[in-house]
């Protein structure tokens, strides 16, 4: 079970955009890279195509980021948060945050 999964809002420890938060649009390269929404953004020159009808110019891309480097964020404490994985009696896997012992609600 992967401690943080697309949906979840996270909040960047490390790096240019640290302090942002976002929210996660896709993981990448089995787990390792984030893709989240306004963080490490990169500018990409687009040349025209006119067969396909794109125009050029430059365009702004999200660019992947380490794991490591993001925690997800907590609202009962208001920062970021470690993610553990309980076991409940029934058998089911769920995640918590380990600051606030609280259960990670999944937007999906």
């Amino acid at each position: 079970m992967n401690k943080i999964k697309k949906g979840d809002e996270v909040i960047v420890i490390a790096g240019k955009d640290k302090g942002k938060k976002g929210t996660v649009l896709s993981v990448v390269k089995g787990g390792e890279k984030l893709v989240v929404e306004g963080i490490n953004v990169a500018k990409k020159h687009v040349k025209a195509n006119p067969n396909t009808g794109e125009r050029g110019g430059i365009s702004s891309k999200n660019m992947p980021i380490h794991r490591s480097n993001v925690m997800v964020y907590d609202p009962t404490k208001q920062k970021g948060s470690r993610i553990g994985i309980r076991v409940l009696k029934d058998g089911k896997r769920v995640r918590y945050f380990k600051a606030s012992d609280q259960a990670v609600d999944v937007k999906e």
